[in-house]
């Protein structure tokens, strides 16, 4: 009887979840974000699929032509709901479960788990699984669209599922990792970046490293080709089958063009090493919790805490409790906001170490363009430029919309609202160091600038146009993020509703622009809107005055043409005055609109106090 009893528990799977899993759910439910965020997906993805219909299936024209076009139609919105899914799943995973560990530390209620029947297992799959459960839930409300597209023709039930599977595998490991990082980093900020470094890095860094690497040593393997073709072939082989973006791309290669010459892959071979990866993360983040949480109990530092100490008792001029008092120089907000190094440690040693490991591997991509003749070229310039924008955007966010809600989390707002600081000086101290703290990012755009500007493959007055371009940039995204940060009370949502509101105007708007256009047969609404996204003014700035050929150009010579080059809709190009009068009417909206954002912050400031 008492063995028919345990294996009924083990298939009840409690013993694995534990009453975490149960508490997650009961809250989880009740919760209106969850419920927001299931209405902004879905919406998100009928405005992306929308637009793959009307760009396939074209509104103007027969019947027989349009009903010709249903089976293409069909293929081209599944893959589009399959990478959609595919990106925002892994991007929500990592926010969701970036305060996954860190909430019972900030509660101190982690140690308390451990004097009850609740162990560390359960602990962390209770978390993961029921965040997991949400997005599975979000993953669900595709699998009817897809199922009715399909039956337009051209898409097997193979390509649904192993797209749903890479997906899944890739979602968990992306929120492995982020929740590994909760353990240690009370910051929802350092670990989504964090997390976003590590994932950066093992999907794109490292591929591209290899192929390098690869394309580098290759000669010395000249004379053996059979070797060279082995080695390349197996290389990719492992490549498709360690890396859910090429895994995805592969199967999706498949479906579209099934009689092709393709690399050999097994999506389920993909999966389980993804799964065996994801297993490795979880264990050791098991390991790590208890070890925490024990501590905890006991009231015992934590190394980082002890190091601190110890470097204080060293050092006896540093700001411990037995030494001076620190004299605060400057705006107060912004001192204290700056105190904390950029990367976590005992003091700013690991922030340079990171700094010199990013201009390492930047000088690295340096060689490496150098190396194909392309580092003359103006699209190597661009794709350098989007590539610092983009992250400044990010960083931008993340270090604005944990502002308020991480004084919130710790539970010293309150303190904060008592001293004779007045709001404006809260908020503009937190909007300045939120700047500063992105200041090496924009540092990294300008470095590169200067650099190719005295190499002579770059354009004087890029430097101009781009301080254009980051200025209005980076206030009008710190502006939204403080806002958020002061409207709620979690920064798993402060950062979320953050995301959301830049997607909607940098990644939906263009899509319902280019629907407007293609339905009224007025392409120029979607042009004039793309003409004030961050990107598109990047693209612009460099493909004109980037390059060798442009470097040297009068100022009357520069050519922007890039509606030319990325809409292919009409001929018009722009001379320098023109262009500059776009980026500084472009300035002048976002940091109006920032500075509404700014003062709604300022209304809400202390109305929202936990």
């Amino acid at each position: 009887m008492a063995s028919s009893t345990n294996h009924v528990r083990r298939l009840n799977l409690g013993w694995l979840t534990g009453p975490i899993f149960e508490k997650e759910l009961r809250v989880s439910s009740r919760r209106r974000r969850n419920f927001a965020l299931r209405f902004f997906y879905i919406a998100l993805l009928t405005i992306f699929v929308a637009m793959v219909w009307i760009s396939v299936v074209h509104y103007h024209g027969s019947v027989g032509f349009m009903q010709s076009r249903m089976a293409a139609a069909g293929k081209q919105i599944i893959v589009t709901v399959a990478f959609f899914q595919f990106i925002t799943t892994q991007i929500l995973a990592v926010i969701m479960l970036s305060t996954a560990i860190s909430d019972e530390v900030y509660h101190r209620t982690l140690g308390l788990l451990m004097t009850t029947p609740i162990n560390s297992l359960q602990i962390v799959m209770g978390k993961m699984l029921s965040k997991l459960l949400q997005l599975i839930l979000l993953l669900a409300i595709t699998l009817p669209i897809l199922a009715i597209v399909r039956v337009f023709g051209g898409v097997s039930w193979s390509y649904l599922l192993s797209s749903l599977c890479i997906t899944l595998t890739a979602v968990l490991l992306s929120g492995s990792v982020s929740l590994a990082f909760s353990i240690r980093n009370r910051r929802a900020y350092a670990v989504i970046l964090k997390t976003a470094f590590v994932l950066g890095a093992a999907y794109f860094v490292l591929p591209g490293a290899l192929g390098t690497l690869t394309n580098a040593f290759m000669p010395i393997l000249g004379g053996i080709g059979h070797l060279r073709g082995v080695f390349t072939s197996n290389a990719a082989v492992a490549m498709l089958h360690l890396n859910p973006f090429l895994a995805m791309w592969q199967a999706t290669e498949v479906m579209m063009s099934p009689g092709g010459r393709t690399i050999p892959f097994s999506w389920p071979v993909h999966c389980v090493s993804m799964l065996g990866f994801s297993v490795v993360v979880l264990a050791w983040s098991v390991k790590v919790v208890r070890k925490t949480a024990l501590r905890q109990a006991t009231g015992q530092l934590d190394p980082l805490a002890r190091a601190r100490r110890k470097a204080s008792r060293a050092n006896p001029m540093s700001d411990s409790l037995d030494g001076p008092i620190k004299r605060v120089i400057g705006p107060p907000i912004v001192w204290k906001e700056l105190r904390a190094p950029f990367i976590q440690g005992v003091d700013n040693r690991n922030s340079y170490i990171g700094l010199l490991v990013a201009v390492i591997a930047l000088c690295v991509t340096y060689l490496a363009t150098a190396r194909q003749g392309a580092l003359d070229e103006s699209y190597s310039h661009v794709s350098y430029g989007l590539l610092f924008v983009l992250m400044g955007i990010i960083f931008g966010v993340v270090f604005s919309a944990t502002r308020v809600t991480s004084e919130r989390e710790s539970q010293t707002w309150l303190l904060l609202l008592t001293t004779s600081l007045g709001d404006w000086d809260i908020l503009v101290g937190k909007a300045v160091s939120a700047f500063r703290r992105c200041l090496p990012i924009w540092g990294l755009l300008a470095g590169h600038v200067l650099l190719f500007i005295f190499v002579g493959y770059i354009h004087p007055i890029v430097a101009f146009h781009l301080l254009l371009v980051a200025v209005w940039v980076s206030f009008f995204v710190v502006a939204v993020g403080l806002y958020f940060s002061s409207r709620f009370g979690r920064t798993t949502s402060s950062v979320v509703a953050s995301f959301g509101l830049l997607l909607t105007l940098w990644a939906a708007g263009p899509v319902l622009a280019i629907v407007l256009g293609t339905m009224i047969q007025k392409m120029d609404v979607f042009v004039t809107y793309m003409m004030f996204h961050p990107a598109i003014q990047t693209e612009l700035i460099l493909n004109a005055a980037g390059g060798a050929q442009n470097a040297d150009l009068p100022l009357g010579s520069l050519v922007y043409a890039g509606e030319r080059v990325i809409f292919g809709i009409n001929q018009e190009v722009f001379s320098f005055w023109k262009m500059t009068g776009i980026l500084a009417g472009t300035a002048l909206v976002y940091i109006a609109a920032g500075a509404l954002f700014l003062w709604r912050a300022k209304v809400r400031l202390r109305k929202s106090l936990f």
